[in-house]
Formats: structure tokens, C-alpha cells, sequence
């Protein structure tokens, strides 16, 4: 039988535990609705969506769940948990499902990820939330892939969603003192 079957007799529910156990989340909460994955800003460029992996994580689907892109591609914006009618919080369970991809050694399968999240993190220190255009912007120079995506964003100019200039937060010295704290 592959993992893709699911049968109750061989349910992986050590994993199902570990995964609530970890993100503190309870997975039965999640009736598969889809909200989540319909305001994932990166849904549509991922073969897993929001709402695949965490059904994943509750059939037990260890191996499926944990090799999966998506949770390295997850921007944990917490769009997903914003709009989700149970109050599940998918980005504590995307966090979980990375913390134990990584215990189980499973490499991060996005490429240049690690670039991807200090850029990332840059931009909430530098603005107190993410400039997405020059995020972006320097992660496909810095990748080697200028024009990567280009297509998509004046769709998303036309909409609102991008902006060509940054917005700084009020107070971003708040900000700053958490990154001291952990960096």
C-alpha cells in the first residue's frame, strides 16, 4: 500500500500528535474549506496549497507533508489563519512541519530559500513590514533571475497589491529591538 492510500488501521497518528503537538494547533479543527488557499499569495505558483498540506498532516501523510516545497515556500504572511472560519493557525502548523522536516533531515527543497528569507527578514527590519517589490527585486538579482515573474506583476499593480514604494510602519523601533533580541 502507498503512502497515498490512507487506510484507519494504518493511520500515521504519531505524526498527526507530533505535528499538534509542535504547532499547538488541533488539526481536526480544519474542515478543508479552502480559504486558506484562496488568499495564499504564492497558491498558485505551488504544487501542495495551504489546504493540501494540512490535510496531509491530518491523514498521517508523513513523508508527503514533510518533503513538500511549499512549507520552505510559505511566506508566513498569516493570510491563511486571517482568513480561516476555525481559527486555525496553518502558519504555526507550516513552522511545525518545517521544525520537523528538519529534525527528520529533509533539505529544503526551494531553491536559494535561505536567500529568499533573510531578504525577507531585511525588509521587515528596514520597514517594519514587507516591501514586496524590492524584496523581490533583489531575490532574482541576487538568484541570477532578473526577470523572473515579471509577467505577474503588473496584474498585480492593477489591483492594488503592489506598490513601487515602500511603506514604513509607525513605532518601527519596536521592530528593531525585537531583531536585536534574536539575531
Amino acid at each position: 500500500m502507498t503512502e497515498n492510500a490512507v487506510s484507519l488501521n494504518r493511520l500515521d497518528t504519531e505524526f498527526i500528535t507530533q505535528v499538534e503537538h509542535v504547532s499547538g494547533e488541533n488539526l481536526s479543527y480544519c474542515y478543508q474549506c479552502g480559504k486558506c488557499t484562496a488568499g495564499c499569495p504564492i497558491a498558485h505558483t505551488v504544487t501542495d496549497t495551504p489546504n493540501r498540506i494540512i490535510r496531509m498532516a491530518q491523514l498521517g501523510l508523513k513523508q508527503r507533508a514533510l518533503s513538500s516545497s511549499t512549507i520552505w515556500l510559505c511566506l508566513s504572511c498569516v493570510t491563511c489563519t486571517a482568513r480561516c472560519p476555525k481559527g486555525v493557525d496553518l502558519a504555526r502548523i507550516m513552522d511545525a512541519l518545517r521544525e520537523l522536516a528538519l529534525a527528520e533531515g529533509h533539505a529544503r527543497k526551494a531553491p536559494n530559500a535561505r536567500l529568499f528569507e533573510e531578504l525577507f527578514l531585511d525588509s521587515i527590519l528596514q520597514y517594519g513590514r514587507l516591501y514586496e517589490l524590492g524584496a523581490i527585486g533583489r531575490y532574482n538579482l541576487q538568484s541570477g533571475q532578473p526577470f523572473h515573474d515579471l509577467e505577474l506583476a503588473l496584474p498585480l499593480f492593477k489591483r492594488g497589491k503592489l506598490s513601487f514604494q515602500p511603506h514604513k510602519i509607525k513605532n518601527i523601533d519596536q521592530i528593531r529591538q525585537i531583531f536585536k533580541l534574536y539575531r
